[in-house]
C-alpha cells in the first residue's frame, strides 16, 4: 500500500500534460492536413559575381506556413542553403540549421527529417530539390 500513493500519484501527474494538450490554433482538420499541397512556384536563377549560381526554390505551402529555400552553387556543390521563408514556430526555428547543415553534408535533399519539425522538413526537402532539379 504505501508504493501504490506514490505510484498514483505519478502516474496522475505523468498523464496531466495529455490531458491539458491542445494542439496548435494553425492545425488544419485532419480531412485538410490530407490534401494535396497547392502548386508551387517555378524555381527562379540567377547568377552572382564570382562564378557562384544562387537559385530560389518555390514556396511550398504546408500546414504550418509557407517554406522556401534558396541555395547557393559554387562549382557544381551546394555552398549555402538559406530559408527566404518558413513557418513562426519554435520547432522550425530550432530545425532549419540541422536541415542546412546536413545538405552541407550530403550535398542533395537527401536529409533526414527532424524531430518535430517533420512538416517544415518535408516542405523543406520539396524546395530544396526543385532548386537542386532547376540547377541541373
Amino acid at each position: 500500500m504505501k508504493r501504490a500513493v506514490p505510484v498514483l500519484v505519478l502516474s496522475v501527474a505523468g498523464l496531466v500534460p495529455v490531458w491539458r494538450y491542445a494542439p496548435s490554433p494553425d492545425t488544419g482538420s485532419p480531412s485538410a492536413s490530407a490534401a494535396v499541397p497547392a502548386p508551387a512556384s517555378t524555381p527562379s536563377v540567377s547568377s552572382s559575381g564570382g562564378g557562384a549560381t544562387v537559385v530560389a526554390g518555390p514556396t511550398v505551402d504546408t500546414e504550418k506556413g509557407p517554406v522556401q529555400v534558396e541555395v547557393t552553387f559554387e562549382g557544381g556543390t551546394i555552398a549555402s542553403v538559406r530559408m527566404l521563408r518558413q513557418p513562426d514556430h519554435p520547432q522550425t526555428t530550432a530545425a532549419v540549421p540541422r536541415l542546412i547543415e546536413e545538405t552541407l553534408r550530403v550535398q542533395s535533399a537527401d536529409v533526414d527529417t527532424v524531430s518535430g519539425a517533420t512538416v517544415t522538413s518535408d516542405g523543406y526537402r520539396e524546395s530544396l530539390q526543385a532548386a537542386l532539379d532547376a540547377q541541373g
